[in-house]
This record gives C-alpha cells, structure tokens and sequence, in this order.
C-alpha cells in the first residue's frame, strides 16, 4: 500500500508551525560545508557477505524544498545530517560525517592518530577510517578514546583496531569510568526491547523519502552491521585529569548522568579545540529516550555544561561532538553552549514549577512555553528529544509513573481496557465512525487514541488498522521531531505490512563477551519465568580457574541470586570451567555434554540441574507487537 498524501489539515499545521521559523539563518549550512576535504566513491557500506547495511546516497532526495509530507524544520535538518565525507575541524583534527548517526574525529599527534568515537558498526567505521586514510595518510592509531557508553560511540571499534593491535602495540583505550557497566548492561539486560522499540525510533526498516523515514534528528538511522568492543584500559575518573598521547595534551571534564550514565567533554589546548561529546549538539537531546532508558537529569545536564564553560570557555575556538557540525569561533562557541545549557535547566526548573503548583506530566507538556531567543536558535529545537517528551521524563524522574489520581493508580491494562472503551462506543464499528469523524476533523491525537482501543480489543479489524495507519501518517507528516514521525511511520508500516521486527544487532558476541561473571548471571536471573520456578530450589557452585573465583547460585522462589564464595556449597553441583565457556553456555554458542567431552567443564555432582535451570529461562522476543496486543 502507497503511503497517503498530506491532508489539508495537516498542511495547515505545517504551514503554521513553521509560520515563524528562522529560515533566513543559514549559518549552520555554512559550518556543515566548512572544511570538507573529500567523500567515498564507494557509496555502499556493506559486510563482507555483501550485505548494504549504510548507503551514502539513500537521502539524496532530501536536498529539494520541503514537500508537504515533512515539517520543513525537520528536513532542513536532515538536508545538514545528510552531508558525507572527511571534514577538517582545524588543522590536526578531523572528522568523517554521514557515514553512521554518529561522527568519527581523528586527531593527529606527533607519529599517528588520536580516534574519538568510532561509530556503530565496524563497517562504518571501517570505511570512515578508509577515507580518512585516502586523504590524510596512512597513520597508526594511538588511541581510542570513547567518550560515553551508548553504542554509537564505541561499536565499530574493530574496523579500525583489532584486539591484537591494541594489545601488542599497548594503543590505550580511554572511556570515563563506569563505561563497561552502563555500556554491556544497556546492551544486554534491556536489550532486547530497546532494540525492538529502536527499530521505531530510528526507522532503519522504514521505506526513505519525502513520505518516509527523513531522519532522526541526531543523524539519518542507525546502521545495520556488526556492533564491537574493546574494552577500556584506562579510566578517566576526575574533571582536571590530563593524558598527553602521542605529544597531544588532553584535559578532561567528567559528566557521569548527563546524556549517558558515563560520560565526559575533554578539551584539546594546543588545538583549542572542545570535544563536547553528545552534551551539546545541534538539537534538544532527550531526558528519557523513546526507545527506553534511565531518565537523565536536566538539572546536572545544565550544571555540567555551565562546568564546561567555566574551565574551557575563554579558551576554545572551536567546539565539536560526536553528531552533527562543529560551532568556530569563541563567542560563537561559548554562546552555543550557554544556549543548550538554559534550555535544559528552563525545561526542569518550569516544569518542577508546574508540579509543585499541581500539574501533572502530561498537562505540562501542553503549558512549557518556550522562551523566544531559544525558539529562534535552531540548535535548541526537538529534533531528536522533544519539549513533549522531556518534560513528561521530568516529571517521570521527581514523581514517577503515578499522578497522585487515585482513578489512575490501579487501571485496567490496554487489553482489558480497550474492550470495555469498545463496549462503552457501542462496539468497533460504531468507535471507528468516532474516529473516522475525528480524521475528517483533523484531530488525529483523538482519531488514533479511539482507534488504539479498537485494535487492542480486536487486532483484525481491517477498518480500524487502515485509518490508524493512515493518522499515524498525517501525524508523522507534521513532527519536526525525527523520532516521533519515525515511530508514527513505523506504526503504519506495521499496520500495513505486518511486524518488521529488529533490523539491527542489539547483543553482539563482543558485548556479551565483556560481561562480568557477576552480569552473567543477571542476565540469566531476568530470564527466569518466576512462576515455572515457583516450587524449585536449585543450587549450583562454580569455580572459574581463569580467575581465580568461586560464585554459588540459588534459585528459589523463582528468583536467581549469586554470591562469591570463599569455597564450594558442599550440598551442591560444582562446575569448574572459565568464564568465556559459562558465556558459551549461556548463549548456547556451547552445550554442555561437548564441554564435558572436551574437557572444558567438568561436574561434581549432577550435571542435570544445569538442565533444569535452563528449563525455566524464558525466550525474547525481538519482534514483540507494539501497535496491537
């Protein structure tokens, strides 16, 4: 099915929205094109099977005026986000962009190349480097730095050093501390659904172009090749610590809560270059992203970048991140940061003004008012988070999931809910004609709000997925945030065509490899269906040799704990193996009878219980429905 043409109602919210807008600015047309030194003339980033998991090319239609079928705010920032190739920074520090959601920087020292966040996927990030490479010349890399532990930031570690290069060659592997833990927990306990709720998020399986996926508002997509890990060697653990690598001096700023859990800027003085990570970019960031995470805290977010300017800001001349385009000049710089700075500290500071005057989440999100100066800077619009939605995550983070209403503390779930909604329309029929009336109207938030109900009571109603699908349509149409239109297009993909699942890799081998002992066996433990496990008491010892270590593991009451130990439980099943072979055992990469054949594991007491512990873990699902029950 032809995805729909914009309705009048939503050209004239369109046409409205943008009403105002400062499209006389051009300034970050100007700082997107400075400094390029070349593009690939390979447009196709693929795996080695031949696999095309990033196209160069796939948003060429972008660079044309707005069709009716996009805000023009949206895709004035896609047609920046698009742009591809080898960017000089200043001379000595560079940056491939386009080729991921995210930015590669390379800075040069005496003998070889300093690689700041390198990318999603060793793919991309191989290709980046190649084309760094073609241009710059051959370096050697002599240091990896990761400057948060979102995954756009480190996976594609492997297309540019290998295990054995970092450790023969003792290339140093920097990330603030905490890294590992946020990064593999991320990744692996949540993982699945935040993969699954990303496929909307991002629209990587979205049909491109003027009626499809434009963007995300921090870069086009995500890519879908292999995400990698090497882990950190060295830690950064204060503001004001200094590494001077390969004649570079480095001075970093630590912002652990910011917009990740384990974050830092760092600043380059002989450069006088400021590396601001994803603390300031080019659009609001979110408090609470929509694929799923721990709400962020605007308020330390705010004092964090009012830290940056106090120790960087007389003495930066150029300010870059990890997405988008760099900000040149002092008082362009310092202004930009103080710009992102007010506006999250005005988004947390009105809307606990709000809530302390009785507001709930949802109502605030109507009322936030945003501030002039900050509507006509373009880098503060919600391209990729959203006033919306951050003010709700804020509200999340003081009060939590309940409003104080006590008619909303114990509600029916959707299923349950939408059949007595149905009832109470006079049955899906007749809901759909509310609906229908609600599309002709143009309030489509009604039309998909009446529909929802209809769905989640009875899933095959042709009627009622063809309108939802077409309102998510003309919703997504009018969002200048790239997000929500990726997530309202992904729901009408979905209604249409039936579930796309997860396009990209979530866990990778890597990822599950940097797990501790300790992580392992939560992975396990958030497996266990508590109810199969209800009436079984299992205990199982393991000595790992590789490590030196014993951990006991007690499943009761359908929840799996563990413990170090200072020896074996005598009433229980030991296992003696390594940790890289209880991880083959988990993933199922090994089974256990081989490992006793071999040697790897061997068993004191009955190898079966591992058996019944395996019984009772439950699959995930990475294709679970989300606009039907």
């Amino acid at each position: 099915m032809t995805p729909s043409p914009a309705t009048d109602s939503t050209r004239r919210a369109i046409t409205a929205a943008a009403a105002d807008l400062p499209f006389h600015d051009r300034q970050d047309f100007v700082d997107a094109e400075r400094g390029l030194l070349g593009t690939s003339d390979t447009r196709t980033i693929t795996t080695t099977d031949g696999v095309v998991v990033w196209n160069l090319d796939a948003y060429d239609f972008i660079h044309t005026d707005a069709p009716d079928t996009a805000h023009p705010s949206l895709w004035r920032q896609g047609q920046l986000c698009s742009r591809d190739g080898l960017y000089e920074v200043v001379p000595g520090i560079y940056q491939v962009r386009g080729f991921d959601i995210s930015n590669v920087t390379f800075v040069e020292g005496d003998s070889g190349v300093i690689v700041i966040d390198p990318l999603t996927t060793q793919e991309t990030a191989a290709a980046a480097f190649a084309l760094y490479r073609s241009i710059r010349g051959d370096r050697p890399v002599s240091a990896m730095i990761y400057t948060h532990s979102h995954i756009d930031h480190f996976g594609g570690v492997k297309g540019i050093l290998s295990d054995a290069d970092a450790t023969d060659r003792g290339v140093p592997v920097i990330a603030p501390e905490g890294f590992m833990a946020h990064a593999v927990e991320e990744n692996v306990f949540a993982g699945t659904a935040m993969a699954r709720r990303a496929a909307y998020m991002y629209g990587a399986a979205l049909e491109k172009g003027p009626q499809g996926q434009i963007g995300a508002g921090l870069g086009q997509t995500v890519p879908t090749g292999m995400p990698t890990l090497i882990p950190p060697t060295v830690d950064i653990t204060h503001t004001g610590q200094e590494l001077t690598i390969d004649g570079v001096r480095i001075v970093f700023q630590i912002t652990p809560g910011t917009e990740a859990p384990s974050e830092m800027n760092f600043f380059f003085p002989s450069y006088r270059a400021l590396c601001a990570a994803e603390n300031a970019t080019h659009t609001l960031h979110n408090i609470l992203t929509l694929r799923g995470a721990v709400v962020r805290d605007a308020h330390d977010w705010a004092h964090y970048l009012n830290e940056t300017i106090d120790l960087f800001g007389e003495e930066t001349d150029v300010v870059f991140a990890s997405h988008h385009w760099p900000t040149w000049t002092r008082e362009r710089a310092t202004e930009f940061l103080a710009m992102q700075r007010d506006m999250y500290l005005y988004l947390h500071d009105q809307t606990l003004r709000m809530i302390n005057q009785g507001h709930v989440g949802t109502e605030i999100a109507e009322l936030m008012e945003i501030p002039p100066a900050l509507v006509a800077a373009w880098h503060t619009h919600g391209y990729y988070g959203s006033v919306n939605h951050n003010v709700k995550a804020i509200y999340q983070r003081y009060l939590g999931w309940f409003d104080g209403n006590p008619a909303h503390l114990w509600q029916h779930p959707p299923v349950e809910a939408a059949r007595r909604y149905v009832a109470a329309f006079g049955g899906a029929d007749a809901a759909v004609n509310v609906a229908q009336r609600a599309f002709d109207e143009g309030d489509y938030r009604w039309c998909v709000e009446v529909l929802n109900h209809v769905l989640f009571s009875d899933e095959t109603h042709a009627a009622a997925r063809a309108l939802q699908a077409d309102a998510f349509e003309q919703l997504a149409y009018g969002c200048e945030n790239g997000t929500w239109r990726n997530f309202y297009l992904g729901g009408a993909t979905e209604l249409r065509h039936g579930n796309f699942g997860t396009p990209t890799v979530a866990s990778s081998p890597d990822l599950f490899g940097a797990l501790t002992i300790g992580q392992i066996f939560d992975s396990l433990a958030i497996r266990v269906d508590g109810p199969r496990a209800w009436d079984l008491h299992l205990v199982i010892s393991w000595i790992f040799t590789d490590v030196n270590v014993t951990y006991v593991t007690e499943l009761r009451n359908g929840a799996l704990n563990h413990r170090t130990a200072s020896a074996p439980h005598p009433d229980a099943t030991t296992f003696t193996l390594t940790r890289a072979t209880l991880g083959g055992l988990v993933t199922g990469a090994v089974s256990l009878p081989d490992a006793l054949a071999a040697g790897t594991v061997s068993v004191d007491g009955d190898p079966m219980v591992l058996g019944t512990l395996v019984s009772v873990l439950a699959d995930v699902d990475r294709a679970f429905a989300i606009v039907t029950p």
